[in-house]
């Protein structure tokens, strides 16, 4: 329950590239809190001087969250209005700020989105694949054995799929990519979103690591997801339609279960069933859908 006396964390998307693209809504609350706690407090400069702001500034990133947090949030419960930041787009996506978040609402404070600039969905808008569903999983790990095995319990995720990566590993990246999820797998890389270089290069995921191109900064990755018949209808633990049907399960109950275990549309996984049924000249027929 909030509070009433307490104060307000407000937290404020930036621009990632372009500073004009800041709200009026953004500008209005940087230059009414009393407090901003930003990632660099250099690169905040920049933008508060750009836009005639002049607000006390306290440095909060990943190293330091645990130290700021219990000193942020005190000043949250004395009533204070406290501005969230990152160096650019929305701060806890892939960035600082989760911990002070949970902590605020944890202490009755109220948490406020400024909303506007987003890598993520910037990137998706522009990359020409589906983003009807999509799932974001922020920076892959930077060893490689890690990376192959968080990119192989991808392998048959059906949502398009957004990363984050560093300019410098992209060729290695792209590499895993296609010998994990399939050369041809259709791809996307956003580069320099809203800035005067910005790029998206397109291809299947053999192309993008063949071109080989010394891109700079990060970048963010945008790839298909499986198509259909690349998904098996099973959960990890190996349970199929077929099996949940030998033990008495009707096709459309079974078809449910295993929509929920794997994410995946109940409608393609009865459709891929009964596919599958009359493969085997199933004696009982399909069941109506």
């Amino acid at each position: 329950m909030t509070k009433p006396n307490a104060g307000v964390l407000y937290v404020v998307a930036t621009p990632i590239g372009n500073l004009g693209d800041i709200t009026l809504r953004a500008i209005k609350v940087l230059g009414e809190v009393d407090l901003i706690a930003c990632e660099d407090t250099r690169r905040t400069a920049t933008l508060l001087t750009t836009h005639g702001i002049r607000k006390p500034m306290v440095s909060y990133f990943e190293h330091n969250e645990l130290k700021r947090v219990p000193d942020l949030v005190e000043r949250l419960k004395q009533g204070a209005a406290i501005a969230l930041v990152s160096d650019a787009g929305t701060p806890a996506i892939s960035d600082p700020g989760y911990r002070l978040v949970r902590a605020a609402l944890d202490a009755g404070c109220r948490v406020v989105s400024v909303p506007g600039p987003s890598a993520m969905t910037a990137a998706l808008s522009i990359a020409g694949l589906p983003t009807d569903r999509f799932c974001f999983e922020g920076f892959l790990p930077t060893r490689s054995a890690a990376r192959k095995k968080a990119l192989a319990a991808l392998k048959h995720e059906p949502r398009t799929i957004v990363f984050f990566e560093a300019a410098r590993r992209l060729p290695e990246v792209l590499a895993e990519m296609a010998e994990i999820f399939g050369a041809d797998r259709e791809a996307a890389i956003v580069r320099e979103v809203s800035k005067i270089y910005e790029e998206t290069i397109r291809g299947t995921l053999r192309d993008l690591a063949a071109t080989g191109a010394q891109l700079k900064g990060e970048v963010t990755l945008i790839v298909a997801g499986a198509a259909e018949s690349e998904i098996p209808a099973s959960d990890a633990s190996g349970l199929t339609v077929e099996a949940l049907r030998e033990a008495g399960m009707g096709l459309k109950q079974a078809s449910d279960l295993i929509a929920q275990l794997t994410g995946r549309s109940r409608r393609e996984v009865y459709q891929e069933a009964l596919r599958k049924s009359a493969r085997t000249s199933d004696p009982g027929g399909p069941e109506e859908e």
